[in-house]
C-alpha cells in the first residue's frame, strides 16, 4: 500500500482552515451555511420553474426561478408565522398568569396515588415535602417577570436577527440561480491534482445531505399534521402549536420525542387548569400520551429508517453511535449535527483514504469508488 504523504496533508491543512474561518467567522459561516441547506431542500422547486415555465434556454431563466423560488420560501414563512405566533402569544400570556401552586395541587392527587402504590409493592417514597416546593422552580421560568424578561431580549437581538435574515435570503438568491457556486467556490481554492477528488466528494456529499435534509422536512411536516389532526379531533386545545413544536424538538435524536410530549402534557395542563384532575384532565393527558406514543411507532418505524438510513446510507446502530458521540462532544447541537457531519466524513474519506480497510467498511454503502 502506497501512502500519497502530499494528499494526507492536503486533508490535514484543508481540516484546519475549516476550523479556523469557522471559529474567526462563525457568523458568516453560519449564514452560509444555513442558506447552502435551504438551497439543497429548495432545489426541485427551483428546477420546476426552469422546467414549467421554460426558463431554463433563457438568459434570464435562473434569475427568475430563483427569484419565485424564494417568494414561495418566504410565502411559507409568513404562513406559518400568521399560524403559529398568535397561539404562542396566547398560550404565553397565559402561562404568565397560571397559578402554579394550583398547578402542583392537581398534581398531588396522581402523585399520592403513585406513592400509595409504590408502598403496597414494599417500595420506599418520600415524605412528600418535595411535592410543597415545586411550584417554587415552576414560578422561576414562568413568572411574568422571567417572560416579559425574554421578549425584552428578544426585541433586544430583533436588529440582529434581521441582518441574519437578510444575509440568508441574499446569499440564498444566488445559490439558487447559479447551482453551481459553492461547488465552483470550493474548486477555486483547491489544488490542481485534487480538483477531481473534490469535485467528487462535493458531487456525493451533496447528493447524500439533499436526501437527508429534504427527509428532515419531510419528517417535521408529516409530524406537524399527524400530531395537529389527532390532538384537534380528540379535542385538545392549542394542538397546531404542540404539533409544530414537538415536530421540531424531534429533530435532537432521542430526546427530542420526550421533551416534545412533556411540552404538549404542560401545555394541556395549563389550558386546562380549571377541570379536576380526576377525571376529566386525566383523561385529556392520556389522549395527548396516545398520540405522541402512536406518532413515535410512526416515527421509529417508518420516517426514521426512511431518513437516516436510506438517505444517508448508514446502518441503524452505526448512526445511533454517531449521535451518541455528537452529543458528548457538543450537546444537543453535535446532535443535531452529528449525522450531516458524520456523512460528509464517510465520503471524504472514501475518496480520499479508499486504501484502509476500516475506510471501506464505513462507507460500504455509498457506492463504488476511483480509488487513489
Amino acid at each position: 500500500m502506497q501512502f500519497n504523504r502530499g494528499r494526507y496533508w492536503f486533508i490535514l491543512i484543508a481540516i484546519l482552515l475549516i476550523a479556523i474561518v469557522s471559529y474567526f467567522f462563525s457568523d458568516i459561516v453560519t449564514y452560509v451555511l444555513i442558506a447552502w441547506v435551504i438551497s439543497l431542500i429548495t432545489e426541485p422547486v427551483t428546477k420546476f420553474f426552469l422546467l414549467k415555465l421554460k426558463l431554463k434556454n433563457k438568459k434570464w431563466g435562473p434569475s427568475v426561478s430563483a427569484l419565485l423560488t424564494m417568494i414561495v420560501i418566504i410565502v411559507v414563512f409568513l404562513l406559518l408565522l400568521f399560524l403559529l405566533v398568535p397561539p404562542i402569544i396566547e398560550q404565553t400570556a397565559k402561562l404568565a398568569n397560571v397559578d402554579f401552586q394550583l398547578v402542583v395541587q392537581k398534581l398531588e392527587e396522581p402523585i399520592q396515588r403513585i406513592n400509595g402504590w409504590l408502598e403496597s409493592l414494599g417500595v420506599p417514597v418520600t415524605d412528600g415535602k418535595g411535592l410543597e416546593n415545586l411550584s417554587e422552580p415552576l414560578k422561576k421560568y414562568f413568572s411574568v417577570g422571567q417572560i416579559g424578561e425574554f421578549f425584552s431580549n428578544l426585541l433586544g437581538t430583533a436588529g440582529s436577527v434581521l441582518f441574519g435574515l437578510f444575509a440568508v435570503l441574499f446569499i440564498l438568491f444566488f445559490f439558487l440561480r447559479e447551482e453551481d457556486m459553492f461547488r465552483n467556490f470550493l474548486l477555486a481554492l483547491t489544488p490542481n491534482e485534487y480538483v477531481d477528488k473534490v469535485d467528487k466528494t462535493i458531487t456525493e456529499s451533496t447528493q447524500l445531505l439533499t436526501r437527508y435534509f429534504a427527509g428532515i422536512l419531510l419528517q417535521i411536516t408529516i409530524i406537524t399534521l399527524f400530531v395537529t389532526i389527532f390532538l384537534s379531533i380528540l379535542n385538545i386545545k392549542n394542538a397546531l402549536l404542540i404539533g409544530f413544536f414537538a415536530a421540531l424538538i424531534n429533530v435532537i435524536p432521542y430526546l427530542g420525542p420526550l421533551i416534545g410530549a412533556i411540552f404538549g402534557i404542560f401545555i394541556t395542563i395549563s389550558a386546562n387548569i380549571d377541570l379536576p384532575f380526576f377525571p376529566e384532565m386525566m383523561n385529556l393527558i392520556i389522549k395527548v400520551g396516545i398520540v405522541f406514543a402512536t406518532m413515535q411507532l410512526l416515527d421509529n418505524m417508518i420516517l426514521q429508517p426512511f431518513i437516516f438510513s436510506n438517505s444517508v446510507r448508514a446502518h441503524p446502530l452505526e448512526i445511533f453511535i454517531v449521535i451518541l458521540l455528537g452529543g458528548k462532544l457538543g450537546g444537543i447541537t453535535g446532535m443535531v449535527l452529528a449525522i450531516p457531519t458524520y456523512t460528509l466524513i464517510r465520503v471524504v474519506a472514501k475518496v480520499f483514504l479508499s486504501e484502509f480497510k476500516i475506510v471501506q467498511k464505513m462507507s460500504r454503502n455509498l457506492g463504488p469508488t476511483d480509488g487513489t
